[in-house]
């Protein structure tokens, strides 16, 4: 579970006031990310842009990785089946 120090949350209506200053905070990296809280429980986190697509990017990879141990695990049967597989229909 991620954690958040007091100054990285925000209330959703202080948020909405004051959008571009919580903005700026994150873009500038006075804060790393910051949690948007609803009803007493953190509904969305704003974090700067260039850490979202290293995310990503790192999310690509890994399931990249997770359709390749996938298609070496076929075996090579499994490979000539899927190849030479009919059907018959009776009419």
């Amino acid at each position: 579970m991620v954690t958040y120090a007091k100054e990285e949350m925000v209330g959703i209506t202080e948020f909405g006031k004051s959008l571009g200053k919580y903005l700026d905070k994150v873009t500038s990296n006075t804060f790393n990310k910051l949690a948007i809280i609803r009803r007493n429980k953190p509904e969305a986190v704003l974090i700067p842009i260039q850490e979202y697509e290293n995310l990503q990017r790192a999310y690509d990879m890994l399931e990249q990785k997770d359709i390749e141990k996938i298609l070496s695990s076929r075996t090579e049967e499994d490979e000539e089946v899927s190849h030479t597989k009919t059907i018959s229909i009776d009419i």
